[in-house]
């Protein structure tokens, strides 16, 4: 166990002690406007290989790179000459922002933060305590989210201490961050453009900042048996996001609410006669729980957003799931948004989280 220190990211004297332990070889969590990541010096591999250690991730999951400012790419990357036109247009329209583009890495880049693989994903974070902490360290930052590996994504410097608290230097504290799902990666070196994790930044943005067609990576059943150096992408057929207890999603309505709580809460042979096991519920607003449900102490809620705001849905979609583990739910029910711009993005993480 080690000591985390808990700085403020608007206070200089933290920022700076933040970017000093970066450049030793430390280990920093701090707030970008996706998640929180958990940073390292991505140029140096015992460094990047503390992240690892700490989150307790496998050495075949690669690790995004972050960048200050698009001028800073070479020194990770190197885009293919045919398709300059094609990424500069990508990094114009979506840089600094929530977009990771994965490119044909230089050799600077140590083989633990690609998994071996020769695409490096790299992106400049928008969020003002990252841009700072980046030019102040001077270096590029591997940084993946800052919880153990396969749990809930941390949107505040809270969350990345419940999970990492003695196992990294230091968390630079920013406050909860503003989009609240991890960013959109993209390969743009293939055509159709490929998006391998959906974010804030949608299919219908890229296609129109390019002009080129973008396809969505679908699974294919049974990918997630399959060996992780076989997987096209970091992430695709895993189970993350994803809570203590057991994450049911129903149907994106008040009826199919309804009906998974009346399933959830029937009988059966683990608990006979009388549900006894603690069930939670990730409640959009302004939704109720039915009247005779709003008593019962084996039955508790977490306000999400509103369900026409996916903003709003996105920002607090973690959180609330932290809420729920922390009541130490058995269960926790959860309404499936319908498809469609960012609400993808929430989609695929509850996805995700139900993985076996």
């Amino acid at each position: 166990m080690i000591k985390t220190l808990h700085l403020d990211a608007f206070d200089p004297a933290g920022l700076n002690e933040a970017a000093a332990i970066l450049r030793h070889g430390g280990l920093v969590a701090f707030a970008t406007e996706t998640v929180y990541g958990l940073g390292a010096n991505a140029l140096s591999e015992p460094a990047v290989a503390r992240i690892f250690a700490a989150k307790q991730r496998p050495a075949w999951d690669p690790l995004i790179v972050h960048l200050a400012s698009a001028e800073q790419l070479a020194q990770v990357a190197q885009p293919p000459a045919r398709l300059s036109t094609r990424i500069q247009a990508l990094m114009d329209s979506f840089w600094p922002g929530p977009l990771t583009l994965l490119l044909p890495r230089r050799p600077a880049i140590p083989d633990v933060v690609t998994a071996g693989r020769d695409l490096v994903g790299v992106r400049v974070p928008q969020h003002p305590a990252a841009q700072a902490l980046l030019a102040a360290a001077g270096l590029p930052i591997a940084a993946p989210s800052a919880n153990r590996f396969g749990h809930i994504s941390p949107t505040t410097a809270a969350h990345v201490l419940a999970d990492l608290e003695g196992r990294i230097d230091a968390v630079l504290d920013a406050g909860p961050t503003s989009i609240g799902v991890e960013s959109t990666v993209l390969d743009p070196t293939q055509t159709p453009m490929r998006v391998y994790r959906p974010g804030a930044v949608t299919p219908e943005q890229l296609r129109n900042a390019t002009g080129i067609a973008v396809e969505r990576f679908v699974a294919s059943p049974g990918i997630a048996s399959r060996e992780p150096s076989a997987l096209p992408s970091p992430g695709v057929g895993m189970r993350h996001y994803a809570p203590r207890a057991r994450l049911r999603l129903v149907e994106g309505s008040v009826r199919g609410l309804c009906a998974g709580l009346k399933e959830a809460l029937a009988p059966s042979e683990d608990h006979p006669g009388s549900h006894s096991a603690r069930l939670g519920v990730l409640l959009p607003d302004p939704w109720k729980l039915p009247e005779e449900l709003r008593t019962r102490p084996d039955v508790v809620s977490a306000p999400w957003g509103r369900w026409t705001a996916p903003e709003a849905l996105a920002a607090g979609l973690f959180a609330g799931l932290r809420t729920l583990d922390d009541l130490d739910v058995r269960t926790i029910l959860c309404p499936l948004p319908p498809p469609g711009g960012l609400r993808d993005a929430i989609r695929d993480r509850l996805e995700k989280a139900t993985r076996p």
